[in-house]
């Protein structure tokens, strides 16, 4: 099972303030683990939503809004992707991790080609796999 591990944003991480060298130390040592237990895919921290922008689609129209954006429980300060065999395994993972008391983290499966059903036909099915032919190319 692949999944993304999403990491809410707080005052701190919207503010720009960078972790502590001890939080940071106890993340690698963390991220070590995940890696070593073939668990971590990949991992990244984002930039506050201050940097960032967002594109509104109303039919033909876009609307772009540049950051900050108010709602902070609603934003994301970074993620990993991990691959596990089952939910219940990330869950006991993340229980692990050297976040702060202030933290909210959420756990997402990532949905498989078999659950669009019949709306992904044999030719959108080849298309997608021409695509990621493409990236592992690029790797």
């Amino acid at each position: 099972m692949k999944l993304m591990v999403i990491v809410k944003a707080n005052e701190h991480s919207e503010a720009g303030i960078p972790p502590s060298t001890e939080l940071l130390t106890n993340m690698m040592k963390y991220n070590e683990e995940l890696v070593n237990a073939g668990i971590m895919l990949s991992g990244e921290g984002l930039q506050p939503s201050s940097k960032g922008k967002r594109v509104k689609f109303s039919g033909q129209q876009r609307t772009v809004t540049d950051g900050p954006f108010a709602e902070t429980k609603e934003l994301i300060a970074g993620f990993w992707i991990w691959k596990v065999q089952s939910m219940d395994e990330a869950v006991e993972w993340l229980k692990k991790a050297p976040f702060r008391a202030d933290e909210v983290v959420e756990i997402r499966a990532f949905q498989s080609l078999e659950e669009f059903g019949e709306n992904l036909t044999p030719e959108l099915r080849a298309e997608n796999e021409r695509l990621y032919e493409m990236l592992g190319a690029k790797k």
